[in-house]
């Protein structure tokens, strides 16, 4: 007889990590800001050594600016961590029979009997601080974030937004006629738009097509926005 288990399905989810949503990030804002930003510039000035220096110039303070946000994020996500920690402690140490009643709520609630609500309970609750550990987790949905978090991310993401910023730029380095790099941007923007939408899209759940898609045409109207209203006050 064969006993060896035989998995006729198996499940390929894709599990998004801190750093893909850090490079999520960037790279979206990465792509369309400075994209949006060379077009519309396109539209007024014919030099391209002019739309290099202004989007050289985005591209630093947008990295900056964006790397500050997933900074403060991160802070703000270990401050509330560690806040909530101080708060469960006091509430151990002050209100162990209102600690000991939610436990065993939780206990309750994925249906163990009330004999074995209450020995799980007493158990945790004989080590504080796994105790602590167990409401932070099972109660409040919080897992201990990891302390380097907040400049990994500005880093991730100030990076991100660089990488994706030079994507829109890099036609203007090396064609003088700004309309004329303009086009070459365009083309090759609309296609990483369209990478970037795809495996974000996967990442997330989403329909990739469709994902795709999405991400390209709003990365398309900005453009096309910026550019027809820097011509519009051209012409006047």
């Amino acid at each position: 007889m064969d006993t060896h288990l035989h998995h006729d399905h198996i499940e390929s989810h894709l599990k998004s990590s801190d750093l893909l949503r850090d490079v999520v990030i960037g790279m979206s804002d990465g792509l369309t800001v400075p994209f949006a930003l060379a077009a519309g510039l396109s539209g007024a000035v014919d030099q391209s050594s002019i739309i290099v220096i202004a989007g050289i110039a985005e591209v630093a303070a947008g990295s900056i600016a964006m790397g500050l946000g997933g900074y403060l994020a991160g802070k703000t996500e270990q401050d509330h961590y560690s806040s909530e920690v101080k708060r469960e402690y006091d509430e151990v140490e002050n209100l162990r029979h209102k600690e000991i009643e939610e436990t065993k709520e939780f206990f309750a609630n994925i249906g163990l009997s009330p004999a074995l609500q209450d020995q799980a309970t007493a158990e945790i609750a004989q080590d504080k601080d796994r105790w602590v550990d167990f409401m932070m987790k099972y109660e409040l949905g919080l897992d201990k974030p990891d302390p380097k978090r907040a400049t990994k991310s500005a880093l991730n993401i100030g990076l991100s937004y660089v990488a994706g910023g030079i994507i829109p730029l890099s036609p203007y380095f090396f064609i003088a006629d700004s309309v004329e790099a303009l086009k070459i941007s365009v083309v090759a923007t609309l296609v990483c738009l369209f990478i970037f939408g795809y495996f974000k899209s996967k990442m997330t759940g989403v329909n990739p097509i469709w994902g795709a898609l999405k991400v390209t045409l709003i990365g398309a109207v900005a453009a096309a926005a910026a550019f027809g209203v820097a011509k519009l006050f051209d012409a006047h």
